[in-house]
């Protein structure tokens, strides 16, 4: 369960400075090189959303993303602190125990990540990971050493900040959008596919979403490569709503219960008569 969770919405907990990023030099750019320009369309500074993670029948764990809403810069450039983090609840940590954080400094006007930071702690296991993203190089940094990345290579937080400001209005069913992922020295390939809309009764209401089907990298977790389904709000902001997926063993759902500082108006919340 908690591995399907780190492709999705990591959960995140323990406190990561950023002293370690002292031995790191910033070059972001080589001569000559020009950030591409995403408009963000879809989040602000001080955007938090709440969710709750059910495995089985049972409330598991408990996941925020969160945009600080201080000013930000890495490099002389603006950016975005966003944070993906959580625990599992009490009642679930003698299972398993589990306390994580994401972070992603994210470049105002390209959308892509500068830095990146990981902490996770599950029972007994322990794991840091920083990189600092050379994208006019086509590398990172981490603390494995240098790492060649496709362009414009997304870490997990900052992954699904980008992936919110694509625009989908006009998508079709079986349209598909590749991304990469890094994750734990490894560069991820993947993508997902819409797959229609549908308005679903939520935590937070009645909402018209947009289905999407992401490609899953397959292990002992996930059943196959397409046994994910993610509801975002048919609106600006495409906020996740729900995510549903099977697993080898049981099966998650994690559900949107808490939003606040959106950037627009929620439109696809249906009002109550």
């Amino acid at each position: 369960m908690i591995k399907s969770l780190k492709l999705i919405f990591p959960l995140v907990l323990c406190v990561f400075t950023t002293s370690a990023f002292r031995s790191f030099s910033l070059e972001n750019q080589v001569e000559g090189f020009k950030f591409r320009t995403v408009k963000n369309t879809a989040f602000k500074e001080g955007e938090k959303l709440t969710f709750r993670v059910h495995y089985g029948f049972i409330n598991a764990a408990k996941v925020t993303m969160n945009v600080d809403g201080s000013k930000s810069t890495v490099n002389k450039r603006k950016v975005y602190k966003t944070t993906v983090d959580g625990r599992t609840f009490k009642s679930f940590d003698w299972a398993f125990k589990v306390r994580d954080k994401f972070e992603s400094w994210v470049d105002a006007n390209s959308l892509a990540p500068l830095r990146y930071a990981k902490s996770v702690r599950e029972d007994d296991y322990t794991d840091k990971d920083y990189a600092i993203f050379m994208h006019g190089n086509k590398k990172l940094k981490n603390t494995e050493g240098i790492l060649s990345i496709p362009s414009y290579t997304q870490d997990i937080a900052s992954a699904l900040y980008y992936a919110r400001n694509l625009d989908l209005q006009h998508a079709k069913k079986g349209d598909s959008y590749p991304i990469n992922i890094y994750l734990d020295n490894t560069i991820y390939k993947l993508s997902f596919k819409v797959t229609g809309k549908e308005t679903i009764r939520s935590d937070v209401g009645k909402v018209r979403c947009i289905k999407l089907q992401p490609k899953l990298v397959v292990d002992r977790v996930f059943k196959g490569d397409d046994d994910m389904t993610i509801w975002i709000s048919d609106d600006a902001n495409k906020i996740p709503i729900r995510i549903k997926s099977a697993l080898k063993v049981g099966s998650i759902k994690v559900d949107l219960t808490k939003y606040s500082g959106l950037k627009n108006n929620f439109s696809s919340m249906i009002k109550k008569k």
